[in-house]
């Protein structure tokens, strides 16, 4: 059986429904997973501006993700369509709520056990909060439904590029309080872990970055480097795990020493992403790692400024139902062995 990929709509006015519809447009997506959208075909696509070269495709609206078939495109219908507008590039309480009803109805779906994975078009934060979403982001959310500790990693990946961050959608003036060792020995265990039963790495190899400039330079520009992170991976070395550091962040990547490793962990948010969508944002990938359910997006947002023109690169979106249909395989062959 193909992986049942469940596919969120993001925020309505954004780009979401563009890079879906031209990510299926491509018939082979059929050979790799069967496609469930979480939100009605009508609202999507029917009204949706079309490019000259449109070709209709076909949904099969379903009311309940138990009647979903292999080898069509699922819609399962979230919300009403009575009175409900959509104009693309204008955000609006009723495409957070349609946001909000897709990414409820994939979850309810996927812990009774009818999906195999969840694929999430871009969200705006702040016009998704409301009931049953009031939280920082997409990582967030899915951690408190699906990890016992409400723990998760957020991990970038693009081919043998792959990012985490010890911690996420917080402020920068945060960041030193919030990381702790067990912070950073948690997050260092998840990488660990995702990285040999997701990506099939048996000893992989982990770079860790410092936290202040030229990662302190011996206590000069900060001490996090000497108190916190390297006793840290001071302890992963002894258990025999290859993780090293603390690295310069700016050198690191200005000179690739991250083709080194298997994976690296920046210790804030823009530390890791902006190097990261500077490599890779075309097709750049966003994977939760550390829950037990297997949860991809495109590493871009909503893109307001270019919804309903046809001009968005669907390349990251497809690319993220790769990375799931991939993801699910090894999973499946690392609980087999």
């Amino acid at each position: 059986m193909l992986p049942r990929i469940a596919i969120t709509t993001g925020d309505l006015a954004g780009i979401g429904p563009e890079i879906i519809y031209r990510t299926l447009q491509d018939a082979r997506m059929l050979r790799f997973c069967t496609p469930v959208v979480y939100g009605t075909a009508a609202t999507l696509f029917d009204d949706f501006p079309q490019d000259k070269q449109h070709t209709p495709m076909a949904f099969r609206q379903v009311r309940e993700a138990a009647d979903i078939v292999e080898g069509k495109i699922n819609a399962v219908t979230c919300w009403d369509e009575e009175d409900f507008t959509l104009t693309p590039g204008q955000p609006s309480e009723a495409s957070g709520r349609a946001a909000r009803l897709s990414l409820l109805a994939a979850v309810r779906d996927m812990k009774a056990g009818l999906l195999d994975g969840l694929v999430t078009a871009p969200i705006s934060k702040d016009n998704t909060q409301g009931e049953g979403f009031n939280f920082p982001g997409h990582t967030e959310f899915l951690a408190h439904h699906f990890s016992p500790h409400n723990d998760s990693l957020m991990l970038l990946v693009a081919d043998e590029l792959r990012v985490a961050t010890a911690t996420g959608h917080i402020a920068l003036k945060d960041v030193p309080a919030r990381l702790t060792p067990e912070v950073l020995s948690g997050k260092l265990r998840m990488l660990l872990h995702s990285l040999r039963h997701d990506f099939g790495i048996a000893k992989p190899r982990v770079a860790v970055l410092g936290l202040n400039p030229h990662a302190g330079e011996n206590g000069l520009l900060g001490r996090e480097e000497q108190d916190l992170v390297q006793p840290v991976i001071q302890q992963f070395l002894n258990e025999g795990h290859l993780v090293y550091g603390p690295y310069p962040a700016d050198g690191f990547f200005g000179t690739r020493q991250y083709q080194q490793f298997d994976a690296t962990l920046a210790l804030y948010h823009d530390q890791g992403l902006i190097p990261f969508k500077t490599l890779a944002f075309e097709r750049g990938v966003n994977y939760t790692a550390g829950l037990p359910v297997v949860r991809t997006s495109p590493d871009h947002g909503t893109a307001y400024g270019l919804a309903g023109k046809f001009a968005a690169d669907p390349t990251s979106f497809r690319e993220a139902l790769y990375l799931a249909c991939d993801l699910i395989k090894n999973r499946t062959a690392a609980a087999a062995k």
